[in-house]
């Protein structure tokens, strides 16, 4: 089994239980409140050549155990980031995922928005051409997340 091949089922875990977390998913089936729907925050690139960033809801069907519609992803890995790191001016080199296990950091887009990436949590880079965003890691906790490509 390819090593990328392992990890699926992991970022299929994670990707839930971050669902699950920032979605107060209970166990009786309910309609879920506008204020309560999973959200993700969305890295894109806009007309304008910049990046930024929005708050979007994940489409989710079904009643009481929601789900999304079925992507096709391509592998999937873990990144770790120091306290203080920082990487400058770079774009998502791939769409994808980013679910947060630990720590929290800054995301600043072209386009003069600020996201705070912390755990529980669902982030879509695809900002993918443009001057792209910057990325550190805050406080005094090492930054951990699940990277999650989609197939191309």
């Amino acid at each position: 089994m390819r090593p990328t091949t392992r990890l699926l089922p992991i970022a299929a875990f994670l990707i839930s239980a971050a669902w699950m977390t920032a979605s107060g998913q209970s166990t009786t089936p309910a309609a879920v409140p506008e204020d309560h729907r999973t959200m993700v925050t969305r890295l894109y690139t806009g007309t304008d050549g910049l990046s930024h960033s929005d708050e979007t809801p994940l489409a989710l069907h079904g009643a009481g155990a929601e789900e999304s519609a079925p992507q096709l992803m391509s592998d999937a890995y873990v990144v770790r980031g120091a306290p203080g790191f920082f990487e400058t001016w770079h774009n998502a080199d791939k769409k994808r995922y980013i679910v947060v296990v630990s720590g929290e950091a800054e995301v600043v887009t072209t386009g003069g928005e600020k996201a705070t990436f912390v755990p529980g949590h669902i982030y879509l880079a695809e900002d993918l051409t443009g001057k792209g965003h910057t990325f550190r890691v805050v406080g005094n906790q090492e930054w951990v997340a699940l990277f999650v490509n989609f197939a191309q």
